[in-house]
Parts: structure tokens; sequence; C-alpha cells
């Protein structure tokens, strides 16, 4: 099994103004004359960690990591204005003019998935290929799947807590009445939702129970840009038009890519994955058994590892004994 690279430290960092108010933070590490990637992180509001960069062989890898607005070191914290899909598409095309990047590859997992996608889609001359975890589309069956009815009726006990912060006569449709506490001035009502939300997730995210990251999710600061940003975001159906990304395959499907999905993935099942595969052939499937959506399974993490290397030989074309 194929585990982590070490743990670097970045070679720079920049602070990135976009679109007011908002401020990026990103950073280089690895390689400065490496095959450039970006590590694209799920949520939306989650942001990235030390691990984020440890998926590429820094010798190998000029590897790009950033926190999307209103995530981990970018400011303001758990902002929602001028905070969209397409909002976060300028910004990656903006980062990669920044850095003089003229082409680069797209790691993604969960919504790191629908966002590389979604870039892909909008500028696909300027991308080498695609790693993809955990496939999220957002269209309304999975938002209701995981924040309505249907991963419910696997977890009741998890439920419970979920649906706790929310009067009876509101949950009928959690999403607006979360939004409702997450969005209002109520600040104590504003985190006892954040907790539960994010908690909900952190417990569904592994296929065996995993303290440390439902630690990792209910952290306070982490819980509440994670609730507020998504629950902005599904409200809205991720500000895409039904069934986008997959109608819009054919202006990528040129370009290699390599899917990694978790059999027993509750918060993206696998047909999410699987209806990507069927409208990007040329694509290879890998169905990881005994994981659900984290990353930090091993199986996932030992296919990521694994497809990072490929991903180098093939574009850096180097032998199998250097790559």
């Amino acid at each position: 099994m194929q585990t982590l690279f070490p743990q670097i430290k970045p070679y720079a960092r920049h602070d990135l103004a976009v679109d007011g108010p908002h401020v990026l933070y990103v950073d280089e590490s690895g390689s400065p004359d490496g095959l450039p990637v970006v590590f694209i992180h799920g949520g939306p509001g989650s942001g990235c960690d030390a691990n984020s960069r440890c998926y590429f062989d820094p010798s190998k890898y000029r590897i790009i990591t950033f926190d999307q607005r209103g995530c981990g070191r970018s400011t303001p914290h758990a902002s929602l204005e001028n905070n969209t899909t397409w909002d976060l598409v300028a910004d990656m095309e903006r980062i990669r003019s920044y850095l003089g990047i003229e082409k680069w590859v797209l790691f993604g997992g969960s919504w790191g998935s629908t966002l590389a996608l979604a870039y892909a889609q909008s500028h696909p001359e300027r991308v080498h290929g695609l790693i993809l975890r955990g496939i999220f589309l957002a269209r309304p069956q999975e938002i209701e799947w995981f924040y309505q009815a249907g991963a419910s009726r696997l977890f009741p006990d998890y439920w419970e807590d979920y649906l706790a912060p929310i009067p009876e006569d509101e949950r009928h449709d959690l999403l607006t009445a979360y939004y409702k506490r997450l969005t209002g001035n109520d600040q104590i009502a504003q985190m006892h939702c954040a907790k539960a939300w994010s908690t909900w997730e952190g417990r569904t995210a592994t296929l065996r129970p995993n303290v440390q990251v439902v630690e990792r999710f209910c952290e306070a600061q982490r819980a509440l840009s994670i609730a507020r940003i998504e629950c902005h975001y599904f409200t809205h159906n991720a500000f895409l038009e039904p069934n986008q990304l997959i109608r819009d395959m054919p202006k990528i499907a040129h370009l290699p890519g390599v899917i990694v999905h978790g059999r027993y993935d509750v918060i993206c099942p696998l047909d999410n994955a699987w209806a990507l595969h069927q409208a990007w052939p040329d694509s290879e499937l890998q169905i990881i058994r005994e994981a659900g959506h984290s990353a930090t399974e091993p199986g996932i993490t030992d296919a990521l590892v694994r497809a990072t290397e490929e991903m180098a030989r093939r574009l850096l074309n180097l032998q199998p004994d250097e790559a």
C-alpha cells in the first residue's frame, strides 16, 4: 500500500487579493521546476492542511495549495459575500496566471472534484489532466440524499443529532432551516447548527469510525466555515445548471483522468462516479473496496498516490524505473 509522502514546508506563500473583501491564502511546495499540480480542497468550506501537499512526489511536482474564499487561512473567514462556484473558478484562473503556470494538473476530492470539473470545462486548454476522488456532481438528488432523506436511513442515531437544532415543524426543508440559522444574528444558534452539520459529515465520512476525522470536522472555526459555506452553496444548487457537469463533459473528454471512489461512500454515493465515468469513457475508474468517502482511508490514499505517480510518469515521459 502506498502512503503519503513526508510533510514538507512551502517554499513560497502568497496573499492574493481577489474580489472584495476576499484575500486568498496560496502556497507553493515541492520542485519549482516540477509538473504543476493544484490541490482543490473539499467542502466547500474546508481548507487545506499540511497533508494536502503529501499526495505528490515533491521531486516531480510543483505543488500549489490554496484556501478557497472564506476557508482556512483566507479572509474574511466564513464569508458568503461574492462566494459562488464561478467566483472560485475565476480565482483558480487568477492563481494560475499569477504564478506563471501555463497548464496544470487538477487534483480534487468531494467538492474539490466538483470545482475541478467546473474549472476544466471552463478552461480546458489550461489543464494537463485530472485526478478526482469522492465524486460530487452537485445535482439536487445528491444534496437531498445527504441533507434531507437517504443517508439518514443508514445512520439514524447520527441523524438524530443532525436534526436536533431544527424544530419539528421546519424539518420538511432542512437546508432552508439550517440556512436561516447559519446566516442569522444569533451566534449561539449559529454555532450550535454549525457543529451539528459538521459532526454529521465527519461521522459519516469513513467506513470505520475515525475519531480524528470527526474532531477535525468539529473544530469550531472549521465547523463554522464548512456549515455556512456548504449550506449557502447547496441552497443554490452550487450555482450550476441542472446536470451541468455531466452535460459539459464533451469539453474535456480528451483529457486524461483518474476517478477514485470508495464503494461504501455514503456522503457521495458511487453512482456519482459511475455517471461521470460513463460520460468520460477514457477515464480510469478505481472503485476502492473497504472505503467510504475520506481521503484518509488507506485504500483511497494508496490509489491517489499511485495516480499522481502515474500522471507524472505520463506527462513527464518518464520510464517506469524513473517514475
